[in-house]
């Protein structure tokens, strides 16, 4: 086993300036992506930790132009229902809010969290089960910053059906659906979330999270 490189205060503070630009993207170039390039993120998001290293996650590249148009339309339609939980100054907000980039996006996936997977053989999932989903979780945020320090924007896609998402991407149901993403250079670079810059809500203080006990 090859022993680390130490990590120095220099990367310390370039980790810190990723971790602050990475965006959740919704507005997308229509550049490829140089070939294996979503490979080589995704080996990068299954070095993420899991429970008992049961690898629950499980990716499905969307290239085909049908399903491709069915998921937009689940988004359609789950983004008109959501707009009705809203009234006045909230909806009008909500309706001017951008909020996938289905349309743009050069390359587009889902994520799954499969729960009934022997490898890992149960191991920290009998009081927690939903530890796969959690270990799913971190995959993704594994490959979302990889790919930020690539300068490739990747955009979280939850305003969707999880059932008819297994249906239309043909998938198990007991797989957990987790998120669609799409993934492409942006058209912006910013180190404020976009629902900030629409001002839809702001970022809390760290220490607004925190308690003592």
């Amino acid at each position: 086993m090859s022993t680390p490189t130490p990590f120095d205060d220099a990367f310390r503070l370039r980790l810190r300036d990723l971790l602050a630009w990475r965006r959740d993207v919704r507005r997308f170039r229509a550049d490829s992506l140089p070939a294996g390039t979503l490979e080589r993120l995704i080996e990068i998001a299954c070095l993420a930790p899991s429970v008992g290293l049961s690898q629950p996650w499980r990716f499905i590249v969307v290239e085909d132009p049908g399903r491709r148009a069915e998921i937009r339309d689940n988004f359609m339609a789950c983004n008109a229902d959501a707009l009705k939980s809203y009234s006045g100054e909230m909806a009008a907000k909500y309706a001017t809010l951008k909020l996938a980039g289905l349309e743009e996006a050069p390359c587009q996936f889902a994520v799954f969290a499969d729960r009934a997977t022997l490898v890992g053989h149960g191991l920290g999932r009998r009081t927690m089960p939903e530890m796969a989903e959690y270990s799913a979780v971190t995959a993704i945020s594994m490959m979302w910053l990889a790919a930020r320090a690539e300068n490739i924007g990747m955009g979280w896609v939850s305003i969707l059906d999880p059932a008819r998402m297994n249906a239309i991407l043909d998938v198990p149901t007991s797989w957990r659906f987790i998120g669609y993403f799409c993934l492409g250079y942006p058209q912006i670079e910013s180190d404020l979330p976009e629902l900030e810059s629409a001002g839809w809500e702001r970022r809390q203080s760290s220490q607004a999270c925190v308690l003592r006990r």
